[in-house]
């Protein structure tokens, strides 16, 4: 099985998307992951520059935030189907929202697999604090209650809202590890949902706990035969990287920590 790292435009949106992708590429990465934008033009300049580069695309869902039900559940449809006209190679979206009920929430996953049937595209709900997938205990019902659902895994999220390195949910998150095809490499803590530099000491436990999760996800894509299988390195720009007082600098590169995410997760799962 192949694995596929993508580098997430999110805090890179002041460079030309021609730059953008260059940069990317020449960091070894092969794909990027974006929110498509509705207007033709707009995407033209991304596909274009993804091509012109040789990279892969997911398209990331996070828009629809409109808190009457139906209203939300009607942009949502129109947000997925202005993903699929950019073929990529699966959407990761942010589903429904925290406060739904099971019911509600469930419309719009069956909405996304609804899309996913008719383009051949596949649709991965991101465990994201504020959305359907908020906590681990949670998200659990739903896998049991909807046979396929499958997810992207942000264990960052899970843990800053449990306020614990789930030590005591792991049958959570075991499940949710077999049922997630793609995943995003953030290093989170019990008090937040990115640490300020992974590759510092103080973080190594934090660390193992989300490797152990992704070596999860790894082995059960491997086993059920898959070609491949996604991750994106998606340490963020501020607020989640901490930034010094008053001259709000930032603590870390942003840049090369995701550049050491997904180099370190490369050589880890290489065949």
């Amino acid at each position: 099985m192949h694995i596929y790292s993508f580098c997430p435009r999110w805090g890179q949106s002041h460079i030309t998307w021609d730059d953008f992708a260059s940069m990317v590429k020449s960091s070894g990465y092969d794909g990027v992951e974006t929110d498509i934008p509705a207007d033709e033009k707009e995407r033209d300049i991304i596909l274009n520059a993804l091509s012109r580069h040789g990279l892969q695309l997911i398209a990331q869902h996070w828009e629809t935030v409109e808190p009457d039900f139906s209203r939300h559940l009607s942009a949502y449809k129109e947000r997925l189907e202005i993903m699929a006209l950019a073929n990529p190679v699966l959407i990761n979206s942010q589903t429904g929202k925290d406060h739904y009920t099971f019911e509600q929430n469930a419309l719009l996953i069956e909405a996304a697999r609804e899309l996913a049937m008719a383009t051949g595209i596949p649709v991965y709900h991101e465990t994201h604090r504020g959305k359907f997938s908020f906590a681990a205990h949670i998200t659990k019902e739903y896998l049991q209650r909807i046979p396929d659902l499958m997810l992207t895994m942000d264990l960052s999220h899970w843990i800053a809202v449990a306020e614990t390195l789930l030590h005591d949910q792991q049958d959570a998150v075991a499940i949710a590890a077999s049922r997630s095809g793609h995943f995003h490499a953030r290093v989170g803590h019990t008090q937040g949902a990115q640490v300020n530099d992974p590759r510092a000491p103080e973080w190594e436990e934090s660390l193992n706990v989300h490797i152990d999760c992704w070596d999860k996800i790894y082995k059960a894509n491997k086993e059920a035969g898959k070609p491949f299988l996604t991750f994106t390195a998606e340490f963020g720009p501020a607020p989640y990287m901490p930034l010094l007082p008053f001259t709000r600098q930032p603590v870390a590169n942003q840049w090369e920590i995701n550049e050491y995410m997904s180099g370190m997760l490369k050589s880890r799962y290489k065949v």
